[in-house]
């Protein structure tokens, strides 16, 4: 199975899904595009290009349908979570890195278990599941370099360390995912 394939049964079954809520909560229009998001520290807008010098690859593009809506759900930006996709896996919903991390936002089992992700290689759920982690590590630190460093290095490391730890990894990290 190509992952194209995989990606379009996906995306229609994201698709079913928010309809099916859409109908559940008795809503006769379709959503409204997304206006507002949590974008300042990152320092484009919704729906802009990224940066010059800071390319997103096909393969992680092709998630853009899929990301969008999550991301909206919790006022984030599209790119933002595009370019942690990048950062993380490349944009493969199979890696699986050295310490463990798995699927499209690299997320530890443990992570995964709870925030309810139940398949980590379903990109619908690592998806969502990294994107609510992501919010809720802005919310906890409510900054944007530290909610990104907390999610790659730790918030246990971040709060050691009193803000981005000194780790080549996280410096690194942040560098690709904020330019």
């Amino acid at each position: 199975m190509r992952i194209s394939d995989a990606f379009q049964r996906t995306l229609q079954r994201v698709q079913a899904i928010e309809s099916r809520v859409r109908e559940l909560r008795g809503e006769t229009r379709p959503p409204q595009p997304f206006e507002t998001a949590f974008v300042a520290p990152v320092g484009f807008p919704v729906g802009s290009a990224p940066p010059p010098g800071m390319h997103i690859r096909p393969a992680v593009q092709q998630w853009t349908p899929l990301v969008a809506p999550i991301a909206a759900r919790y006022n984030l930006d599209t790119e933002l979570i595009l370019r942690v996709i990048e950062a993380e896996s490349g944009g493969d919903p199979r890696a699986i890195s050295p310490k463990g991390a798995i699927g499209l936002m690299q997320l530890m089992p443990e992570t995964a278990r709870a925030l309810g992700v139940q398949d980590p290689y379903d990109p619908v759920q690592n998806i969502e599941g990294g994107v609510r982690y992501l919010n809720h590590l802005i919310q906890q630190f409510g900054d944007l370099s530290l909610a990104l460093a907390a999610y790659n290095a730790g918030p246990s490391n971040v709060r050691r360390y009193g803000g981005v730890p000194p780790f080549p990894e996280t410096q690194r990290y942040l560098e690709r995912v904020l330019g």
